[in-house]
C-alpha cells in the first residue's frame, strides 16, 4: 500500500488549518488516514507548526514519500536532517553519539534563529507607511492673540 505523509485541511473558509497526516495515496485530501503526525497553521506569523519528530522519522524509514509541502515542513523541523544523519550510522561513517551532538547543535542554531525571528514580527512596523514613525501634532497657542 503506497503511504503519502500529506496536509488535511480544516478550518473554515479562508481561514486554513491543517494536519500533517500519514494516508494511505488512494484516500481522498480531507478523507481517512493511518495516522495524525503534526498540525500546521499557515495564519500565525511566522507559520506555527506542531510535528511529532519521532513518529515522522519513523513513517519516512517505512518508505512514506512526503508531499512538497509536508517535505518543506519536514525540512524546517529538521526530520530530514536527522533521516540523513541517521543514514550515516547506517552506512557507519560516524556513530550514533555523534550524529546526535551534530543534531542538537543545528537544533540549538535553529531555535535561536526562530526566536529571533519571531521577535522581528512582534516589532511595530513604523516604517511601512509613508516614511517612518507616527507623528504626533501639537499646536501652539499663539502669544500675540493671533488664531
Amino acid at each position: 500500500m503506497p503511504v503519502k505523509i500529506r496536509l488535511q485541511r480544516h478550518g473554515s473558509k479562508k481561514r486554513p488549518f491543517y494536519f500533517i497526516v500519514v494516508a494511505d495515496i488512494r484516500a481522498p485530501r480531507d478523507g481517512k488516514f493511518i495516522q495524525k503526525i503534526g498540525t500546521y497553521n499557515p495564519l500565525t506569523v511566522p507559520a506555527s507548526i506542531q510535528l511529532d519528530r519521532q513518529k515522522a522519522l519513523d513513517w519516512l524509514h517505512k518508505g512514506a514519500q512526503p508531499t512538497d509541502t509536508v517535505r518543506r515542513i519536514l525540512s524546517f523541523k529538521g526530520v530530514l536532517y536527522l533521516k540523513h544523519l541517521l543514514r550515516g550510522v547506517k552506512l557507519g561513517l560516524f556513530d550514533e553519539a555523534a550524529a546526535m551532538e551534530k543534531f542538537q547543535k543545528w537544533h540549538g542554531e535553529h531555535e535561536i534563529h526562530m526566536k529571533k525571528r519571531q521577535e522581528e514580527n512582534r516589532k511595530p512596523k513604523y516604517g511601512a507607511r509613508r516614511g517612518g514613525a507616527p507623528v504626533r501634532r501639537v499646536e501652539r497657542k499663539a502669544e500675540n492673540g493671533e488664531a
